[in-house]
Order: C-alpha cells, then sequence, then structure tokens
C-alpha cells in the first residue's frame, strides 16, 4: 500500500503554475524591456553569445525540483508488513448519487461536489470504523468495497464524476440492495447505509430493497442534496445549460418528500444538504450512536520511507541546472553538427 504520511505538503504544488505566471510575466517584462532600447534583431547580434532557449530550460529543472521537494516533504510510503488488528467500530455504506442533475448549483459549488465534501469530512471523523462507497445514476456499482484504509477512498472519492455510469436516471433501489449485499457477515456490529441524492426521477423497487435492509439490522440515512426550487443542469466545458427536446431549459428540482420517505422507512434520519455543516453533524452524531463491535481488519504497521529516491532526483537535477550556462560556451560555439543547405 502506498501513502503519504504528511499530504497537506503536497499543497505546496500550488506554487508551480504562480511561478509559471511569475516567470512568463518576467519574460514579457524584458523583452519589452530590450524592444524599448533598440531593434530586438539588432540587440541579438550584439550579444550573440546570449542563448534564447537556455534560462526555459534551467526554469523548467528548477520547476520540476520543486515539484518533486514538495512530494518529498509529503514523506511518501510504502506499506511493509501486513497484520490482522482487531478494532472497535462500526461499518458505514455511502450510496451517492452521480446521475447529471447532481450537477446543478443551488447547492454550492455543485450538488455533487458539496456531497463529496461531505463525504470526505465523514471519512476524516471515523476512527476504527469501516467504510465504503458505491456510486448510481440508472446503474449501481462499487467504487469503494468496505474498508478501514481512508486514505484510499479519499483518493478514490475525488474522482467521481457523472461520466462513470452511461445510464441516466436516479436507481435509489438498486443502490440500497448493493449497499445492503456489501457489509460483511459480522452480525453484532452496527451498520447503516448512507444515501446522499437529489431523489429526481427516482426508479422502482425502493420499498422492497429497503424492507430487506431493515431486515438485516440495517439503518438508513437520507441526505438530501438541492433545493425544492430546483435549478439548471449546466453543461460541463460550456456555458449552457441541459435543454429538453422542444429546447427548454430542464430545471431539477430536489424530491425531499421521497428522501424523508426512505429515511423513515429504514429507521433513520432524514437531513437536507446546504452550505452549512448541519448534514454532516447530524450524520456523525447518528454514527456515534450506533452499537460498535470488534472488527478484524487487515492493515499495515510498518511503512518504508521512500524519500531517498526522490532526493536523489532533486539533487540530479538541480546539479544539471547549475551546469547549464545560460550563456552559450565559447569552446562549442564554432562546432556544427549539420553542414548547411548552403555551403559546399
Amino acid at each position: 500500500m502506498f501513502r503519504f504520511q504528511e499530504p497537506n505538503y503536497l499543497y505546496l504544488l500550488i506554487l508551480i503554475p504562480l511561478l509559471v505566471v511569475f516567470y512568463l510575466y518576467s519574460n514579457y517584462r524584458r523583452r519589452r524591456a530590450i524592444r524599448a532600447f533598440g531593434d530586438e534583431g539588432l540587440m541579438h547580434q550584439l550579444m550573440p553569445d546570449v542563448s534564447k532557449h537556455r534560462p526555459d530550460v534551467k526554469f523548467s529543472i528548477v520547476l520540476v525540483a520543486i515539484a518533486l521537494f514538495s512530494i518529498l516533504l509529503a514523506r511518501p510510503q510504502f506499506g511493509s508488513k501486513l497484520e490482522t488488528v482487531t478494532r472497535s467500530g462500526v461499518e458505514v455504506i455511502i450510496a451517492l448519487d452521480i446521475s447529471n442533475s447532481m450537477l446543478a448549483e443551488d447547492v454550492r459549488p455543485s450538488r455533487l461536489e458539496k456531497a463529496k465534501h461531505l463525504i470526505g469530512r465523514l471519512v476524516d471523523q471515523l476512527k476504527d470504523d469501516k467504510v465504503g462507497l458505491i456510486v448510481f445514476a440508472g446503474d449501481a456499482f462499487t467504487q469503494i468495497p468496505i474498508t478501514n484504509d481512508y486514505i484510499s477512498a479519499k483518493m478514490f472519492l475525488q474522482s467521481i464524476d457523472p461520466t462513470l455510469l452511461s445510464k441516466q436516471g436516479t436507481a435509489i433501489g438498486s443502490a440500497i440492495e448493493l449497499a445492503t449485499r456489501s457489509f460483511t457477515s459480522k452480525e453484532e456490529v452496527g451498520r447503516a447505509i448512507i444515501l446522499i441524492t437529489d431523489g429526481e426521477n427516482h426508479e422502482g423497487g425502493v420499498e422492497q430493497a429497503i424492507k430487506k435492509a431493515r431486515e438485516k439490522g440495517i439503518q438508513i440515512h437520507a441526505l438530501g442534496v438541492g433545493s425544492p426550487e430546483g435549478a439548471p443542469i449546466p453543461i460541463r466545458g460550456s456555458n449552457d445549460y441541459m435543454k429538453d427536446r422542444e429546447g427548454n431549459v430542464v430545471v431539477t428540482r430536489m424530491n425531499e418528500e421521497m428522501c424523508q420517505q426512505v429515511a423513515q422507512q429504514g429507521n433513520g434520519i432524514y437531513v437536507r444538504v446546504d452550505n452549512t455543516n448541519t448534514a454532516q453533524r447530524a450524520i456523525s452524531k447518528e454514527i456515534d450512536k450506533m452499537a460498535k463491535a470488534d472488527i478484524e481488519t487487515e492493515v499495515f504497521t510498518e511503512y518504508n520511507e521512500q524519500f531517498q529516491v526522490i532526493a536523489w532526483i532533486i539533487f540530479i537535477f538541480l546539479l544539471i541546472e547549475l551546469l547549464i550556462l545560460e550563456r552559450k560556451n565559447p569552446l562549442l560555439k564554432n562546432i556544427r553538427l549539420f553542414t548547411p543547405k548552403n555551403e559546399n
């Protein structure tokens, strides 16, 4: 298993585009100053040893070194020893709606992104519990099998997008059935399904799926994302919105009544997800109330640091950067690897 022990240092990668912008702006200012001083072509003739491309190469090397340095500070590690340990916790399966209607922006930045942020905060608060993630639209499939590897779970979470499923719709029944089958066979542990959806255009089979889950002692909590007033569905990569066959803009509205019914029948709670942390706090309280039991899990207990390789690569890049001169080497300037066509 691979992980970063200090992942917050990866935020240093934000410096890369900022440095690129600063470098391009500096080059623009330098070229403008040269043009103000005199003819640019004449200036190049007066400075024949000045290389046009070497500063760009040196800057690119420094950028790579900075990026690698941020990865080094994050302490990349590989798990080296796998052991079975016993922990006291609960099992939670999150069923996330990724239909196109979840792209609506009546909750900022969008229904789907807000739901992903909420899931990330929920995972951060889990300790010795197991969590799994199911995504659904017209179909449902397991994105993350039930695990206590929270780091990997959050990494997979970032890649979730409506394009993962080609069949559109809101197959809530299928999602609940799949979640019910995804728990471990341990009966003493508290188990819950957290359904996150806008509930629009849901398909049949919901009541039967809830009944099967309830018979196995599984609670179902529903989080409604969106607003009853609704919002248009933006088309990614454009400034337009999805339209129906008549050319009218489609407005998607959250089906709050359906979400409430799912929670009521599943012996859980319903909370509307808005631009506050109310939903996350409410669900966290419900998870804390659940019966905890000893859960055997395989975890890596020892990790090997991998920073040495990255440190050597950084050293080599910086050494190359020092050896590259911004001016052409006078000892090599007369060397011609190729003879121009006009020379005989």
